[in-house]
């Protein structure tokens, strides 16, 4: 929200109130509380008829330094909270005439008492902070908001704040964190992260489940400003120093992602989503892959699996589906994992409405009725996941569709949430609007876990907030089958990323709409270098011979690309659980200190590795920039020199997909599967090493470590070792043109190339 006209003036009807003068600092409960005045205090008689501000400094963890400011404190308001990981370390202060410092390890907030001042610092340099006429509340004809404005420094650029479809960068913006059903198009956003951070690198998380508004850099173009209905507002700084560590920081706090079994990085095929489809046109699709030679491991059975006017009853429709059962098996046989559709609606036709409604499952308006509408489908309500109950209620639903050989679940929506309703647990309605795609995802999710046990969950989540990145994985909503719309996809996906989701999906050619085949065949090589792969649509099927034998041709070939990958993907995965970083990753994460990749959105890094350049143009050209250093194509083996654009032709059995120098690239032998044994058949590429030892890992599909693998080069000499168990490998140097291939067997542990 914005509360002023210009730098002078407040809007009308607003009045703002800031932190203008420290009157008292002190230790209370597990911090350190600081009160401020809005006015100078000359006399005694000024204390009188005015406000005083309480801000609580404490630190949840090493490396974050967190800040409650508050008004009243009377409000009995039931409040979902954000579960965080916390781990209090020691807090200290040093009181000085002028100023306050508080510090938490390397991370420290220094505040000058007249005029009210307060200036963040790590390891001595100053990250960001604000005046006294910058954090305060706000009253207005629609009640108080709580305020803060932090600086912005010169060259200082923004990123994160969920999965947001408009600039990557977000300075100059406006960002409402409230979950709506928007499509890609617009600034509306299925999955809003109360969290971004900076190329200077310190992030900012705002802890509430609440509508956080921002203005970055728009209403005070010096600032990032954030804001809040009501009494209170707690933010923290997370500092680290790169933005990769603050993203460990952030995650560590916020929770890790758990590890996704390792079949779900295959192709899914979905039957799209108002299209007619039976068991015959099932059978078709998927025998139809096979005969085109396209691995396909997953499939999806989106909403007219269950009947029309009844989602959801989780009964097929035995119209269309007569021996569900019998189709599953048939799949099966086929290699096939399977997914349903599902979301947290319940149509009034549905058997299952009037059972939850009996039980109190559903939410409740005001006076006791069942919270209905017409929107999406019939007289429905929505599953109360505040209730215990009903989420055991809900998951044992599921459990039926388990039992029979469905695999996973597709969690579609979770946006569209009433604030004018009654939760079970008494909860405020407004701040449960976005913390309610946590609650259902997670219902979902802990079952699969419990019947399919640690590693094997996975759900297709539309829907998100701080803390669903425990609860993989995301795909990013619906899409139009246009390159404008492919390209708006993947800036969000990265904008995610940097919000600790490491997992992220899209539906390969676009949900709306029917897309060209050379959008098709781009963004099919798009998706199977994402870290999931899903072929989707809306009206219209999306099997790749409707799009041209040449669609064919694509698909299967980054298909087996792909599954090549694995080794070096899963590894990427496992590393995640420890440091939270995305699989597919913006060029600023990785290349901090270059200038040109703080505004790249049109291309990735696939882990630290790989640099991938999606072509969005009809007539194959692709604009695109390699950091410094020499780069190898993956699939031609052509080298190119960093530190420059390059424009280039690529045919579709092509794009830029380059591996950075001094790299170590695990290779598997399978070009059907995802989930296999990764040192049979090991290939292990070496591209154009550097002075020193560079290291990777290759793990099992189940995560456990199988090797470490070191290349080393001194005086011109190259050596590679491996540490544990293996079958022998074929070990490739790739070094300027020269292309060196050793055998190392089975025993060996080391070997010379140059």
């Amino acid at each position: 929200m914005k509360f002023t006209d210009g730098f002078w003036s407040a809007k009308p009807g607003m009045q703002l109130v800031n932190c203008r003068e420290v009157q008292d600092a002190r230790w209370e409960g597990d911090g350190y509380v600081i009160y401020c005045s809005h006015i100078p205090v000359p006399n005694r008689g000024m204390t009188l008829n005015a406000p005083l501000l309480t801000l609580h400094f404490r630190a949840p963890r090493e490396g974050i330094i967190a800040l409650k400011m508050e008004h009243f404190q009377g409000s009995a308001a039931i409040e979902p909270q954000f579960v965080l990981e916390e781990q209090p370390t020691e807090l200290r202060a040093n009181e000085q005439t002028d100023t306050i410092t508080i510090e938490s390890g390397s991370l420290s907030v220094v505040i000058t008492r007249k005029p009210f001042s307060l200036s963040y610092y790590e390891h001595g340099v100053r990250l960001t902070g604000l005046g006294d006429r910058h954090m305060g509340y706000v009253t207005t004809p629609d009640g108080t908001f709580m305020r803060v404005k932090l600086d912005v420094g010169v060259g200082e650029k923004l990123y994160g704040l969920g999965e947001r479809f408009t600039p990557f960068v977000k300075n100059g913006q406006v960002v409402d964190i409230w979950n709506e059903d928007g499509g890609t198009a617009s600034e509306l956003a299925y999955k809003n992260i109360p969290f971004y951070l900076t190329n200077n690198g310190y992030g900012v998380f705002v802890n509430s489940t609440g509508k956080v508004s921002y203005e970055l850099c728009c209403e005070a173009v010096e600032s990032a400003q954030f804001s809040l209905a009501g009494e209170k507002l707690e933010w923290m700084v997370i500092g680290g120093g790169s933005m990769k560590k603050v993203i460990e920081n952030y995650t560590a706090l916020t929770g890790r992602a758990a590890l996704l079994p390792a079949w779900s990085y295959g192709l899914w095929l979905t039957t799209s989503f108002t299209t007619q489809y039976d068991e015959s046109t099932i059978l078709s699709f998927v025998d139809g892959m096979a005969e085109r030679d396209i691995p396909l491991h997953v499939f999806h059975f989106d909403c007219f699996w269950m009947q029309g006017y009844e989602w959801c009853n989780f009964a097929w429709d035995k119209k269309m589906f007569p021996d569900p059962e019998g189709l599953l098996r048939k799949l099966k046989q086929r290699g096939l994992r399977i997914c349903v559709w599902i979301n947290p609606y319940i149509a009034q036709k549905s058997p299952l409405f009037h059972e939850a409604k009996a039980a109190g499952y559903l939410l409740k308006r005001p006076n006791g009725d069942v919270w209905q509408w017409d929107m999406w489908q019939a007289g429905m309500g929505l599953v109360d996941f505040s209730n215990p109950d009903a989420c055991q209620w809900y998951a044992g639903k599921l459990k039926h569709l388990l039992d029979m050989g469905v695999d996973c679940f597709k969690t579609d929506f979770g946006e569209r949430i009433p604030t004018d309703c009654v939760y079970w647990d008494g909860s405020d309605p407004v701040l449960m609007h976005n913390y309610y795609s946590l609650l259902y995802n997670r219902t979902v999710f802990d079952l699969l876990e419990k019947e399919r046990g640690v590693g094997e969950a996975i759900v297709f989540a539309r829907s998100a907030t701080v803390g669903s990145q425990r609860y993989p994985l995301h795909w990013g909503g619906d899409s139009t089958s246009t390159f404008p719309s492919m390209a708006e996809s993947l800036r969000a996906g990265l904008s995610l990323s940097l919000c600790g989701f490491p997992y992220w999906s899209h539906d390969i050619s676009g949900f709306e709409d029917m897309a060209t085949p050379e959008v098709y065949m781009r963004w099919s090589q798009f998706g199977l270098l994402s870290s999931h792969s899903r072929l989707h649509g809306s009206g219209s099927y999306r099997v790749p011979w409707l799009f041209g034998e040449q669609a064919t041709q694509v698909v299967s070939q980054f298909v087996k690309l792909k599954c090549r990958l694995m080794p070096y993907l899963f590894a990427l995965s496992v590393a995640s659980q420890h440091d939270g970083l995305p699989m597919m990753r913006a060029m600023v994460l990785e290349y901090p200190n270059d200038r040109t990749c703080e505004d790249l959105d049109r291309q990735y890094m696939l882990g630290d590795r790989l640099l991938i350049a999606p072509v969005f143009r009809t007539d194959n050209m692709v604009e695109y920039y390699l950091p410094q250093g020499r780069w190898t194509h993956l699939l031609s083996g052509a080298v190119r020199e960093g530190g420059a654009w390059q424009t280039e032709h690529y045919d579709f059995d092509s794009l830029p997909l380059f591996v950075k120098e001094g790299s170590i690239l695990a290779l598997g032998a399978s070009e059907t599967q995802t989930d296999y044994d990764y040192l049979e058949g090991l290939e292990v590429r070496l591209y154009q090493p550097q002075e020193g030892n560079v290291q990777t890992t290759v793990v099992d599909p189940r995560g456990t470590l199988l090797l470490t693998l070191t290349m080393h080069k001194a005086d011109g000499h190259v050596r590679f070792t491996v540490s544990g168990a293996h079958r022998g490998m074929d070990v490739i140097l790739y070094d300027g043109e020269s292309i060196i291939k050793q055998r190392l067997e089975e025993g060996q542990t080391e070997i010379s190339l140059l």
